[in-house]
C-alpha cells in the first residue's frame, strides 16, 4: 500500500468533487482504495489517499489520465454518435446494460477514459432525475450539441503534457479554457454580474483547471450532492483523526451528499447562478459553510 496527500480548497466543489475522482480512479486502477480529507491545519488542507502498490497513487491516476484514449459509449440499435466531434463512439452489445435511457442527442452518451486495459467511465451527466433520484449535477449546456465525451477530450489535451510536474499540486494545473464541466468556479462568470462578456472580446480567454473538471465529472460517477433546488446544493466531507486513520470509497461517497455521519464533518452550500439563457448551463457563484459536528 502507498499513500500521499495533496492540497484542496474545501470552499470549491470541483476539487472536493476532485477528490472523490481520485477516490474512483484508485480503486479502479489500483484496488483498496481508502481516503479522507484533513484540516487539523486551516492553512494547510488536504486530501489523503492510500490504494494498493509501492508508488504514489496520485502519480499513477494522472499517468493513466497522460495516456488515456477517450471514447463515447452507444446503445445497441442507436445511431447517436460522437465522431462528428472527432471522438470515436464504441456501440455495445446488445445484451450489455446501457446506464441510462437512451439519450436524445450525442451530448450525454458516456465518455470512456482507457488505457493499459483499464477503463474509468464518466456518464453521471445522462441519468434522470425522476428514475434514479440522483440529480445528473450537469452544469453545462450542451443539449443536442458538444458532447461531454468532447468536452474530456479537450480537458485532457491541454494538460496531457503537464501532469507530470502536477503531482504534488494538480489542481492548481491551469490552463486557457473556452469551455468545461463547469465545477471549478475559479474560471466561470456570470456577464451581468462582471459587467461585460469574455465572449465578446476575441482576445480574452479564461483560465480554467482542466484537471479538476475531468477528475471532478469522474467523481461523481457513485456520489452526488444534494440538490436543494437548481441553483442550490448541499455537499460535505469527512475528516480524519490520523493519517493512517483513511475510511473506503463508500463513507466519502455517502459524506458528498451531505449525509449525517458518525465522523468529523464540514458541510457546505453552493449557490449556482444562469451566466447565459435560463434553464440551461450554471456556474457556482457562491459557497457557504453550514454548521456541523466537525
Amino acid at each position: 500500500m502507498a499513500q500521499a496527500s495533496i492540497p484542496v480548497d474545501l470552499f470549491n466543489p470541483g476539487q472536493v468533487f476532485a477528490c472523490l475522482g481520485f477516490l474512483e480512479a484508485a480503486e479502479i486502477l489500483l484496488g483498496d482504495a481508502e481516503g479522507g480529507f484533513d484540516w487539523h491545519d486551516e492553512s494547510d488542507i488536504r486530501f489523503h489517499l492510500r490504494a494498493k502498490g509501492q508508488d504514489n497513487p496520485f502519480a499513477t491516476i494522472l499517468s493513466f489520465l497522460a495516456t488515456a484514449k477517450v471514447m463515447s459509449i452507444a446503445p445497441a440499435m442507436c445511431e447517436l454518435s460522437t465522431e462528428k466531434w472527432k471522438v470515436p463512439t464504441r456501440v455495445i452489445e446488445k445484451e450489455t446494460p446501457f446506464p441510462f435511457p437512451v439519450p436524445q442527442s450525442p451530448a450525454t452518451l458516456p465518455a470512456a477514459l482507457s488505457a493499459d486495459e483499464k477503463t474509468v467511465a464518466i456518464d453521471h451527466w445522462g441519468e434522470v432525475s425522476s428514475r434514479t433520484h440522483r440529480d445528473n449535477v450537469k452544469f453545462w449546456a450542451g443539449s443536442g450539441g458538444y458532447p461531454g465525451a468532447a468536452l474530456a477530450v479537450d480537458a485532457l489535451n491541454l494538460i496531457r503534457d503537464r501532469l507530470d510536474d502536477a503531482i504534488d499540486d494538480p489542481f492548481a494545473l491551469s490552463a486557457p479554457q473556452s469551455s468545461s464541466f463547469r465545477f471549478d468556479w475559479r474560471r466561470d462568470y456570470i456577464p451581468m454580474d462582471v459587467g461585460f462578456s469574455p465572449n465578446a472580446h476575441g482576445d480574452l480567454t479564461m483560465v480554467g483547471f482542466p484537471l479538476v473538471e475531468i477528475l471532478a465529472a469522474i467523481g461523481l460517477e457513485n456520489a452526488r450532492p444534494e440538490r436543494i433546488n437548481k441553483l442550490a446544493y448541499r455537499y460535505g466531507v469527512i475528516g480524519i483523526t490520523s493519517h493512517d486513520d483513511l475510511l473506503p470509497p463508500l463513507y466519502l461517497r455517502a459524506a458528498l451528499g451531505a449525509s449525517q455521519l458518525p465522523f468529523p464533518q464540514r458541510i457546505f452550500k453552493m449557490k449556482l447562478g444562469w451566466p447565459g439563457q435560463e434553464n440551461q448551463a450554471r456556474c457556482i457563484t457562491d459557497v457557504i459553510e453550514e454548521p456541523t459536528n466537525g
